[in-house]
């Protein structure tokens, strides 16, 4: 089963681009089926107020629980002093199974760290380059799993990339994701240093093609054993699914 572990849903209340604008699916899952995907695992685009976005994403995932995993987006700075509250109720009544965070909103800070320490889940926090947080991640919260996706920087700086395979390699914790990711060496320089059980799949639909970024994993020629790690074990074991 493959699974997309990072895609955008729902509706954004800004219009200064598509990541804080509406992000409609239609075209995404049409396809996502075509290229075998099975499940994706959703999180709102940018909004002035998660708590209704991650409402909004709860309700499609309801509709098709069979194709979608939620992940509660929360705002490290505006959000201060409800995250935990948040996360409970995106755990509790929406069944959700992880958290996102962005450095665009803020940096990522020890409460949203708490709330998935003691909801054992993991966070996708997206650094946009700032990757030598990782090692404070580890060092602080050694038993909470962090996935910095694109492999550290979607603007393609590859100094961070190639520092990110590094955090990758030294810390359990520490994961990433094959999404936007641009420079094919250093996707499988991650894969052969770090291990495929560090690499999950993930596409940043709606706005990438799901199909295109599949292919990317494809071209490694890896294992069907690690093939199938990065195509949704990771995740499956990340988020407790096995």
């Amino acid at each position: 089963m493959i699974i997309d572990c990072h895609c955008h849903a729902g509706p954004g209340d800004g219009l200064s681009g598509p990541w804080d604008a509406h992000a409609d699916l239609r075209h995404y899952l049409r396809r996502a089926e075509r290229a075998g995907i099975a499940r994706s695992v959703l999180f709102a685009t940018f909004h002035s107020d998660y708590t209704l976005a991650n409402r909004a994403v709860a309700r499609i995932v309801a509709a098709d629980p069979q194709r979608f995993y939620g992940f509660a987006f929360v705002h490290p700075v505006r959000d201060r002093g409800r995250i935990a509250r948040m996360v409970g109720e995106a755990v509790e009544r929406h069944g959700f199974v992880g958290i996102k965070v962005h450095r665009h909103d803020g940096r990522i800070n020890g409460e949203v760290c708490a709330a998935a320490r003691a909801w054992r889940l993991p966070v996708l926090y997206d650094p946009m380059g700032e990757v030598a947080v990782a090692e404070l991640l580890a060092q602080d919260y050694p038993d909470v799993n962090f996935i910095l996706p694109h492999l550290g920087s979607f603007s393609d700086d590859w100094a961070a990339q190639l520092a990110l395979i590094d955090h990758l390699r030294r810390h359990r914790n520490i994961y990433t994701d094959t999404s936007g990711v641009r420079r094919f060496d250093l996707l499988r320089q991650a894969v052969r240093r770090a291990g495929a059980h560090k690499v999950l799949f993930g596409t940043d639909g709606p706005w990438l093609h799901p199909g295109l970024e599949l292919h990317k994993v494809r071209l490694l020629e890896l294992s069907a054993s690690d093939e199938a790690l990065i195509l949704g074990g990771n995740f499956l074991r990340l988020t407790g699914q096995e």
